[in-house]
């Protein structure tokens, strides 16, 4: 494994992994979020800053056809050429005869973008011809493509061994793994770990973990009401995992053990139908009626929040407090967003992960007021569980 921080360019093909996996407009096809773009931008200007050329390969959705214009590359050249800062190159192809021309003859300080490496199958199939085809196209590997890490994809995984010394992390995804590390293995106190979203089913592993780990563990969104109906709360039509009640009942059985802070919100807004104009009324989250559900915490709860985010050093956000996209449901989440950024302004280090956490802090305008936003929503969540990731195993391999 090299270094991407002393590593010589000079003269050398850089092919990076990026994660331009970005939204499109669904008429223009004009990219309508460059978050992704924007954060793989320095590895591509280190490489050109010293020397060398970049080839940069990613996948864009999930394409059934490798004719689907839709999913190709070319619509967001002008935007990765915008944010770089130089022309940028595009071959129609990833592994055809005129792609491997155009990145053999590429000049030091080109750009040059291959076409959707899903458009073949092989991609993520991991096949190791695939992987060995593309590893034509440059003379060291850079992994940046954190929200892939954990995919055993030909680009990600496999690739790697045909660079047994020239690959390495580029500055993305060495930031990213930082972050969790530092997350999950700093001595720092007090750790808050605030986890929300709809359901417990999809978060357990990680709770589990980080029930090892934090002094603090908040319980928000979706997930609170299946653990209030666990102690016996009545919780009206909200939104429960009956199949994993008993599970919530070990969580705080385990939380109390372990000498963890477990925080489920007491009080939460409900209203009598999923929508942002409905009849709405706070009540105590273990009293709501028959007939109404709950989609936000209550200003109890948010405050009751705060409090315990902005006396923390280290943080950690994994999910929303409640239905922030509808502006009459997000007091929870706007709540906790602004204590993160006030504790970060006391000198805490925050860490947001997961795509409605990125999507409430963008949302709000704070990715800039707090210390790392993740780009990896899965990878992310497998990389707190424990999981080994097969992108970055293959790079320390």
């Amino acid at each position: 494994m090299a270094d991407i921080h002393t590593y010589d360019f000079t003269g050398k093909r850089a092919l990076i992994r990026v994660d331009f996996n970005v939204p499109l407009d669904k008429e223009t096809l004009a990219v309508t979020d460059d978050t992704r773009i924007r954060a793989a931008t320095p590895t591509i200007q280190h490489v050109l800053n010293h020397g060398g050329s970049v080839v940069l390969m990613s996948h864009l959705g999930r394409p059934k056809d490798a004719d689907d214009d839709k999913f190709s590359l070319r619509h967001i050249v002008e935007k990765v050429a915008e944010l770089v800062g130089r022309p940028v190159g595009f071959v129609n192809d990833c592994i055809g005869e005129k792609a491997f021309e155009m990145s053999a003859n590429l000049p030091a300080g080109e750009v040059l973008l291959l076409e959707n490496l899903r458009f073949y199958k092989q991609e993520t199939a991991g096949t190791e011809s695939f992987a060995e085809q593309l590893a034509k196209h440059g003379d060291v590997y850079v992994n940046d493509a954190f929200g892939t890490a954990h995919r055993e994809h030909a680009s990600t995984a496999v690739i790697a061994k045909f660079f047994p010394k020239d690959k390495m992390f580029g500055f993305l995804l060495e930031a990213e793994i930082k972050s969790v590390d530092k997350v999950l293995n700093s001595t720092e106190k007090p750790l808050t770990a605030i986890v929300g979203g709809a359901k417990v089913s999809s978060k357990i592993v990680i709770i589990e973990r980080l029930l090892d780990t934090v002094d603090n563990l908040i319980v928000g969104g979706g997930m609170a009401y299946t653990f209030v109906k666990a102690v016996g709360g009545e919780v009206g039509n909200s939104l429960v995992e009956d199949d994993y009640l008993e599970t919530a009942r070990d969580i705080i059985a385990k939380a109390k053990v372990n000498g963890v802070h477990l925080y489920i919100p007491t009080d939460t807004i409900i209203t009598d139908k999923f929508s942002n104009d409905s009849k709405k009324q706070t009540v105590a989250i273990d009293k709501i009626p028959s007939g109404w559900m709950g989609l936000d915490i209550g200003p109890e709860s948010a405050k009751a929040c705060a409090s315990i985010i902005e006396n923390s050093k280290l943080i950690l956000w994994n999910g929303p407090m409640g239905v922030f996209e509808m502006s009459s449901f997000q007091l929870g989440t706007k709540e906790v967003a602004d204590a993160i950024v006030k504790a970060t302004e006391k000198g805490a280090f925050s860490l947001i992960g997961g795509g409605d956490s990125v999507a409430a802090i963008n949302l709000f305008n704070l990715a800039d007021k707090v210390s790392y936003v993740s780009t990896g929503g899965g990878a992310m969540l497998e990389y707190l569980e424990g999981i080994e990731l097969p992108g970055i195993k293959a790079i320390r391999d």
